[in-house]
């Protein structure tokens, strides 16, 4: 096929791991291949630095993590953060004021942590959780009894902050006050009940051009999975953005390649089937 990869980007969650979370046997076989093969293997989450599964920062080889939606970026070998963006304290108060009046909770993120309030993480399936996060929910986000009067007292340390929706309809209505009411921020969303906010310098893609350019490494030469809306900007600035079989029609749209289905080892049919840059696999 002519194609060249010399680094690839992997989103987590509904795009490397299964539904119940896991990397599959096929996928680490697939991601480990590559790493021996000299592609830079970088991770690209929403997740918070901290939650990210060691399952996969473990990997040999795995350098990077672009987390937060881009808002931290890290080094995996001493966990140094080497690039944040952090929210503007007077976007923050404008977020809170934007949601005040609607039955929402909040996620905030500083410093690679998670936190959230008592009704949220003991009651996550509440507020639009799958089932299959339930337990990721629950032993990573660190409990704060009131997250407001937490994200009020943490104004210029966010490194992200998420707003928990119920429904579609609250949350066009919260996102449209936001952004029509603050041009300093980055919104975008993973999941049906996210409403996912960073400084608007932030982005997987803008995490993904710092990793590259500090690897010498063209956009050309960059693969990028995923599956969420918050994977577009990323699939668009890489040359080959590939997006799973269940990912968004956003994200599908953005995507050059369609792969298998995140729970059918879609990352190991990509790498080997459709980039072609590890060897295929004898049947």
């Amino acid at each position: 096929m002519g194609i060249k990869i010399e680094c690839v980007a992997l989103d987590l969650d509904r795009t490397t791991l299964n539904v119940q979370g896991k990397l599959s046997p096929g996928n680490l076989r697939a991601i480990e291949q590559a790493i021996n093969a000299g592609i830079h293997i970088v991770i690209a989450s929403g997740r918070a630095y901290s939650t990210l599964p060691t399952e996969v920062t473990g990997i040999a080889g795995i350098e990077y993590a672009v987390t937060s939606n881009g808002a931290a970026i890290y080094r995996i070998s001493d966990h140094t953060c080497l690039k944040q963006y952090k929210i503007r304290s007077a976007s923050v108060d404008t977020i809170l004021k934007m949601s005040a009046d609607e039955p929402v909770t909040y996620e905030a993120f500083v410093d690679g942590a998670a936190y959230a309030d008592r009704d949220f993480i003991e009651n996550p399936v509440k507020y639009g959780t799958s089932l299959q996060a339930v337990e990721y929910v629950k032993n990573t986000r660190h409990l704060e009894p009131d997250i407001v009067q937490f994200i009020k007292a943490h104004m210029d340390e966010l490194d992200s902050m998420d707003i928990v929706v119920r429904d579609a309809q609250m949350k066009k209505r919260i996102w449209e006050r936001i952004a029509g009411a603050d041009p300093e921020v980055y919104i975008t969303s993973s999941v049906q009940q996210l409403i996912e906010i960073s400084h608007r310098d932030a982005g997987k893609h803008t995490g993904l051009r710092f990793v590259t350019e500090r690897l010498g490494i063209s956009q050309d030469h960059v693969a990028a999975f995923g599956d969420g809306d918050n994977d577009v900007d990323m699939l668009k600035f890489a040359g080959y953005g590939v997006a799973v079989a269940n990912a968004s029609d956003n994200c599908r749209a953005a995507a050059r390649y369609l792969t298998k289905h995140h729970n059918e080892d879609g990352v190991a049919y990509g790498l080997r089937e459709i980039l072609g840059c590890i060897p295929a696999e004898k049947l």
